[in-house]
């Protein structure tokens, strides 16, 4: 074995607390009802690697950045392709909007979800190259691609869009609003739509501004050449401080997948374990 699959599995045998790869029994529970049923064997050959296995070796992958090929099978997550190929067909099934539709129904019934303000930004990450990509306007038009995030007022991702690094943010602004899922946990409706709409200058088109007050959300949106009116440091901080935990996880500060719904399975289960940690914290 390389010197670096040895380091990676003296990681692995550290201190839980450095190891967030680790699927605990809660996270369990609450990912294993949406599991799509494999389907039988037909023919004799490997045994499938367990479930919670493969998604262990899946967030090892998100947090290392390591690539699928090197992951170490010495870990016990069986081999990265296993795992690759498990990520592509549980993003098919829908497994990680369903599981961040439950998330949000638990903070909603514990009533923390902020509902008066929703924030959206977007940030960018480096890539090899790929489909949704383009030439980043702002690094010497070098290819990357954007994440495009959609918060409510404490920071907890509502909705996230992957496009390239050359789109212009308003152009996703309708298209998030239209991801936020109906989100139940109290008695009436499910609730989908904020109050109010916050964004900065990358937002600014009057045409937009109809739409959204059209969807009965207020914008407030700064205007270019005028000073901020949509509260940078007082109200919009809390979408930085969420792209700061999405670049937490190495995979994602550059993209390395060249196919889309490999890395948009990446951006959904990072949004999920993003939301989880606010669960674990305010429920």
């Amino acid at each position: 074995m390389c010197l670096s699959a040895w380091l990676l599995v003296g990681l692995f045998v550290g201190k839980r607390e450095s190891r967030p790869w680790i699927v605990s029994d809660e996270l369990r529970s609450l990912i294993e009802p949406l599991l799509p049923v494999p389907a039988p064997k037909l023919v004799p050959g490997r045994p499938r690697v367990p479930d919670r296995q493969a998604l262990c070796g899946i967030l090892f992958v998100l947090h290392t950045g390591i690539q699928w090929e090197y992951l170490p099978q010495e870990l016990g997550f069986g081999s990265g392709m296993a795992c690759w190929r498990r990520l592509a067909a549980w993003n098919e099934a829908g497994v990680w909007t369903g599981f961040h539709v439950v998330l949000l129904a638990r903070l909603r019934a514990a009533k923390q979800l902020d509902w008066s303000r929703a924030v959206i930004d977007s940030s960018r990450s480096g890539q090899l190259g790929a489909a949704q990509s383009g030439p980043s306007p702002v690094d010497r038009a070098r290819p990357g691609s954007k994440h495009h995030i959609l918060v409510e007022g404490q920071g907890i991702p509502l909705a996230v869009s992957l496009t390239g690094g050359n789109r212009n943010d308003v152009t996703q602004l309708i298209p998030l609003l239209a991801k936020i899922p109906s989100v139940p946990g109290l008695v009436g409706r499910p609730r989908r739509r904020p109050d109010v709409l916050l964004g900065d200058r990358g937002y600014d088109h009057d045409k937009y501004r109809r739409l959204v007050w059209a969807q009965g959300i207020k914008p407030v949106i700064a205007r270019r050449g005028v000073a901020h009116g949509s509260g940078l440091g007082v109200h919009r901080w809390v979408v930085e401080h969420t792209i700061a935990w999405f670049h937490g996880f190495r995979r994602l500060r550059v993209r390395w997948e060249r196919r889309d719904d490999i890395h948009e399975a990446i951006l959904g289960l990072a949004t999920c374990l993003i939301t989880h940690h606010h669960v674990q914290r305010l429920c």
